[in-house]
């Protein structure tokens, strides 16, 4: 699928839908494939947004499609039928990741369609990861086209040309193995640690883990005995400075041992499926730049806080006014 998204966050069209849509479906494409996995049939089919008219510019730029592109477009309901004639019933979706899917629920939801029929779905990523060695972090459709030598011969970010190179995807896999081993795909990942990527000149963590699943962040922040780690060294509790966003779901906080001294630890959160959430640590016996750069963040973070806190404030005393 590709999809619009609203210009904003807050727009009022939100206050028409029954759900916060992430997306509004603006193409479908899909690839039919054979017995023996390779690509057969194809499907493509250009969808009018309603919802989010305007295309938003960033859409506009990743996929190349206007608003002039869509104004002779068939709406949603017309298309999905298409999409589900091409498709069959008791069919399977295999898609690379959980976006698509997701999606498409909504939009089945806003248009109040039926959806009984889109029950199956493979996420291509976990037969991926299980059979390249790979740990469970997501792996983009282009790195796993690179890992098996695949030429790029149609254009990405285009509906029908990314699910045509998920199909050349899966005749590079084992797919019958894959499908035997999916239902405890996700369980066999998560006891594998990350790979371990370190800069030849930077510094090499003392510890390198990766947690469980959580359904949310706020209970993965709540596993104090992952979240607030006891020294690698000694295995003695450390006291821990607050943890700083560093942005693209990475966090870092000081910790000091009584023996070791200071540590700096990161945290990178991974969404693994819809409604989960794993976390890989990294522990650092933290130098002087480290401790200098997290008390610059820590710092930058506390003013933006009360910059917001001060705006609220006026904004409180010109409601009492």
């Amino acid at each position: 699928m590709e999809w619009n998204q609203a210009m904003s966050s807050k727009s009022s069209v939100f206050n028409r839908l029954p759900i916060h849509l992430r997306g509004e479906i603006i193409q479908i494409g899909a690839v039919r494939l054979n017995d023996d996995w390779t690509p057969g049939e194809e499907f493509q089919i250009d969808v009018k947004p309603v919802f989010f008219q305007k295309m938003h510019y960033k859409v506009k730029k990743l996929t190349g499609i206007d608003n002039a592109r869509l104004t002779d477009a068939c709406g949603f309901k017309e298309a999905f039928a298409r999409f589900r004639e091409f498709c069959g019933e008791d069919c399977t979706f295999y898609t690379w990741g959980y976006d698509d899917k997701g999606i498409m629920e909504q939009n089945i939801i806003i248009h109040d369609l039926d959806w009984d029929w889109i029950a199956g779905w493979v996420n291509l990523q976990l037969i991926y990861n299980l059979q390249t060695d790979s740990d469970r972090t997501q792996k983009s459709l282009a790195t796993a086209m690179e890992h098996f030598e695949i030429e790029q011969t149609r254009i990405a970010h285009d509906a029908l040309g990314d699910a045509y190179n998920t199909a050349l995807v899966c005749t590079h896999m084992d797919m019958t193995q894959g499908l035997e081993d999916y239902a405890t795909a996700a369980q066999k990942l998560s006891s594998r640690a990350p790979k371990a990527t370190y800069n030849a000149d930077g510094p090499i963590p003392v510890e390198h883990v990766s947690s469980d699943f959580y359904p949310t962040k706020a209970e993965a922040f709540a596993d104090k005995a992952f979240i607030r780690p006891v020294c690698p060294h000694c295995q003695r509790e450390m006291e821990y400075a607050k943890w700083v966003n560093q942005g693209d779901q990475r966090y870092m906080a000081m910790a000091t041992c009584p023996e070791h001294g200071k540590m700096l630890v990161r945290l990178k959160f991974h969404k693994a499926d819809i409604d989960q959430w794993s976390v890989t640590r990294m522990t650092y016996e933290a130098t002087e730049s480290m401790e200098s750069y997290y008390k610059a963040k820590a710092s930058h973070s506390r003013r933006r806080s009360r910059g917001k806190g001060k705006r609220r404030s006026k904004t409180q005393n010109a409601a009492n006014a």
